[in-house]
This record gives C-alpha cells, structure tokens and sequence, in this order.
C-alpha cells in the first residue's frame, strides 16, 4: 500500500502533499486495520515531511483526490475554507461519474434528508421524507448536491456530480434517487428496479446491498463478461479541488486528478469523452 501511494503523489507544495486515491480504499477504520489513515507515519516518514495529516479526501470505494498536510495550523485554515464555502453553498469539490441510465434532466439539485441505516453490520444512507425537527436532532441530515449530464451515450452518462454538504455515500443515494445508480455501485443500485423497461425506485428497506446487475447491451458494449461485471469498480471519482487564493481576493487555486484507467477505458466504450 505504501508503494501505491507514493506512485499515486500528483504534487508536493509547501506543507500539502496530493494523491490520486485508488477505489476501494478506506481512508479510516478501526485500529489494526488497513487504511490511508494507518500508513501516514510511514508516508511521511517516506516523503521525507513533517506528520501528515488528512484534510480532504473522498469514502473508501471512490477514487481520486486526497489532501494532506504536514502543518497542522494550514491544515486547520483548509478546513474552515471548506467549511465556510460549504456553508455558503459554493462547492469546492467536483466528482465525474458514470450513471447506469441517463438523468431525466440535463442539471439540477437534488435536496433529501438522509440518515444512516444500520442492517446486518452494514451502514447505508436511507432518505426521510418530511423530517420533523426531532428527526433532525437525532441524526437525520438535510444534503444537497448539484449535477450535471457532460455527455450521454448507450443509456449510460457521465455526470458532473458537486456535494453541497457532506454525507457518507451522499452522491451514490442521490443518483439512485435520479434511478440512474453509479456503475460499480454493488451498495446502492438494487433500489432501482425494472417493469417492462420502465425504472422505478423501491424502499429502501426492501432493496438488500448487491452487486450490480447491468443489461445485456451494456455488457457487450463494456466487453465484460456477467462475473467480471460483478468486480465492477465504483466509476466515482473526486476529479477537482478547489482550494483558497493566494490573496484574500485572488481566484481559488484548483487541484486535478486524473481518471483511473479502469474509468477511461469505460469511457472510451462507451463513446463518451472524457472531462
């Protein structure tokens, strides 16, 4: 793991060190285990910083960007940043996904209060409609996330997706609410149910994690065979940053990271370009 992460090093500036995390990796977990968390100490000690520490980075199963820092009092500056444009509503961070099924609209928000259902030792985020002021008290969230379809093609998309605020699995419940689930998404995406071609959503309660099940037509069109799609990895990626000026005034500096070559390689399938 300690060698994937210094081939994954995008840039090194001052106090902040930037990764492309590869899907599937947790950031944090319980102690003894295996995370981006557990291997700071010899990171840093690798890279040659000061004690890193995490300021941003994306859940365990999407890839993509992760902010660190060596100096606790700028990584503490980051933080406010994101905290105040969150705040603020101004995004600061922008994923790419591929969507099994194309939005019914171009752009949009998507607003829902979500909690965290726990089944079989599994936490999953659950939508709650009408929260009362109780509910809200007790764990239920209000999120809000802004799309938008950047090109269309095979019944599939690639969509820019902006959280608004910060939820676990935020972004794969909203596009399950759009019945359009992230490729790769083996959590969510058996909420999505099919009647004579036409999509509905089912209760969340009713629909049990899965892996994924894609139509015929795409599979030919991805070139996988059914239990290969079943290893499928969640096409979510954390695809830009934008972090504070250099001046109080000045534009936001932007971080990028680039796709992992599983979702280029979709992409290309796909005939979709990529961002």
């Amino acid at each position: 793991l300690l060698d994937a992460l210094r081939a994954a090093l995008l840039r090194r500036e001052g106090p902040l060190v930037t990764l492309n995390k590869p899907a599937g990796l947790p950031v944090s977990g319980k102690p003894g285990e295996l995370t981006l968390q557990s291997v700071l100490p010899e990171l840093s000690q690798s890279l040659g910083t000061g004690e890193l520490h995490l300021v941003r980075a994306p859940g365990k199963e999407p890839s993509g960007l992760v902010l660190l820092s060596s100096c606790p009092q700028t990584a503490s500056h980051l933080q406010k940043f994101f905290t105040h444009c969150r705040r603020a509503q101004r995004p600061t961070a922008t994923y790419c996904a591929v969507t099994d099924g194309i939005p019914s609209h171009s752009e949009g928000k998507i607003r829902v209060a979500l909690a965290l259902a726990h089944t079989d030792g599994v936490s999953q985020g659950v939508p709650v409609k009408c929260p009362s002021r109780k509910d809200i008290t007790e764990g239920v969230r209000r999120t809000l996330s802004l799309f938008r379809v950047m090109a269309a093609g095979s019944g599939c998309a690639l969509v820019q997706l902006q959280p608004l605020t910060a939820f676990p699995d935020q972004l794969q419940v909203h596009m399950v609410l759009q019945l359009c689930p992230v490729l790769g998404d083996h959590t969510y995406a058996a909420r999505v149910g099919t009647v004579l071609g036409q999509r509905f959503l089912l209760p969340a309660e009713n629909a049990k994690p899965r892996r994924q099940v894609l139509g015929d037509a795409l599979l030919r069109r991805l070139r996988l065979p059914p239990s290969q799609a079943a290893q499928l990895p969640l096409h979510l990626h954390l695809h830009r940053l934008l972090l504070p000026g250099t001046s109080p005034a000045g534009a936001p500096a932007e971080l990028l990271a680039p796709l992992p070559p599983y979702f280029s390689r979709t992409l290309q399938c796909l005939g979709l370009p990529e961002p």
